[in-house]
């Protein structure tokens, strides 16, 4: 089409310029034009018919069975590159996580070479004629499952260049495994890893390497909980019952967004834990009250601390969400044992007003001794409630100092500690 157009405007800048020296001039500039025109048609006829022409050469007694440099012994050398298109999820519970990308790879191939004509700069093979060319077989160490684009067609692209130069790349959407460390869960940085490795052929016949810009990402990419910081590539041949093979390693660190636990997880557990101390202020005698404010938070303490550790893996350390959940749950149950003290000493002092009543009754003494023990009673009955008084007092201030000095230390030591590797 661009021929097309290009040819076109050069007949009519020829039918404007030349003029002739005799005759109807308009009739002679369209003639011009046209014969231009139709000269053009036929030198795209013949690019297009050089082309089909030149597959028919290079593919005649190719075998894309055999590596390219095969008969001398030479290993074939591929560049890699990978653009990541999104990375999807990643699942604690699974440990593992699923990225979109694209796989480039660039290598020769010298039985391809062909002599370009016209403006040809490169083939562009056909996912049918693809078949046909031989390709590096990568493949994905710790790829669980993988899936090859195909809507509307096989997303694969591959173009050959007159030195033999071979691009190849496809469309991939792949789960990975990654092993997490969650002991600073929900306040971790992971490591994920993408392993690449030739299946069946050494280092003696196939070398990968990355390209020099290794990896490329999406202007839009993003990650609902992490934060992708850094991407490390590495060289990591590896050798198995005495032969070595190729191997290409990409380091994903990850820093985890804390903004979703805080909402969700630190800031409820932290008002349940204030509301249990709501009982410190609350009059001994309000047994019921009292009683269905501690069972609430000790059974929302409870629930919420399951839902937070549902989506986690039944691993055997302790996680930074295991303590902190744990603890709150110590100090909703502590302000109920609390209550439930202060209500002993209360029903102890009703005990001694039953016993003194019982006596007083039964030894009928009279007028003036009936008053003396009515105010030795009385006496007993405030030292009891002082005690219990003195007890919720005590809490007010018991409570929200141990609660803040634990606030400093776990936030400190998991906010600054990094765990060792080998644990």
């Amino acid at each position: 089409m661009v021929r097309l157009i290009a040819c076109i405007g050069l007949g009519a800048f020829l039918s404007a310029v030349v003029r002739p020296t005799y005759g109807d001039i308009t009739v002679f500039s369209n003639a011009r034009s046209v014969g231009i025109y139709f000269l053009c048609m036929v030198t795209m006829g013949y690019a297009e018919n050089a082309r089909e022409k030149i597959l028919t050469e290079i593919f005649n007694g190719y075998d894309g069975k055999i590596p390219p440099n095969y008969d001398n012994d030479t290993p074939v050398k591929s560049s890699v590159q990978i653009y990541i298109i999104g990375i999807d999820s990643i699942n604690e519970a699974t440990m593992d996580f699923s990225m979109s990308f694209f796989v480039r790879q660039r290598w020769v191939d010298n039985r391809l070479n062909y002599t370009p004509t016209l403006n040809m700069s490169r083939l562009e093979l056909d996912t049918k004629r693809m078949s046909n060319v031989w390709v590096p077989d990568l493949y994905f160490v710790n790829e669980k499952k993988a899936d090859v684009h195909h809507v509307t067609v096989p997303n694969k692209l591959m173009h050959i260049y007159p030195d033999g130069l071979v691009v190849y790349s496809m469309r991939v959407t792949a789960v990975f495994s990654c092993t997490m460390d969650l002991q600073k869960y929900p306040l971790d940085d992971q490591k994920c890893y993408v392993v690449l490795e030739s299946y069946g052929y050494s280092t003696e016949t196939l070398v990968m390497r990355w390209h020099p810009n290794p990896v490329e990402k999406a202007d839009n990419l993003q990650l609902p909980q992490f934060e992708l910081q850094n991407i490390t590539d590495y060289i990591c041949d590896v050798t198995y019952a005495g032969v070595t093979y190729t191997c290409l390693k990409l380091e994903l660190f990850l820093h985890r967004n804390l903004g979703y636990y805080i909402i969700q997880v630190y800031i409820p557990s932290f008002l349940i834990v204030i509301l249990s101390w709501v009982s410190f202020w609350l009059n001994v005698d309000s047994t019921p009250a009292r009683i269905s404010l501690g069972l609430l938070t000790v059974l929302t303490m409870t629930t919420q601390s399951q839902g937070a550790k549902a989506s986690l893996p039944r691993v055997s350390y302790i996680k930074a969400i295991d303590i902190w959940m744990s603890t709150c749950l110590l100090f909703v149950f502590a302000a109920l044992i609390e209550f439930a003290y202060v209500n002993v000493l209360a029903r102890v002092d009703q005990r001694k007003v039953n016993s003194v009543t019982s006596k007083l009754n039964e030894a009928k003494e009279d007028e003036e001794e009936k008053t003396q023990n009515q105010q030795s009673w009385c006496f007993t009955k405030l030292e009891d409630k002082e005690r219990a008084r003195m007890l919720d007092k005590i809490s007010r201030a018991i409570f929200p100092a141990v609660f803040l000095v634990f606030n400093i230390i776990y936030w400190l030591v998991y906010v600054f500690w990094e765990p060792s590797p080998a644990a």
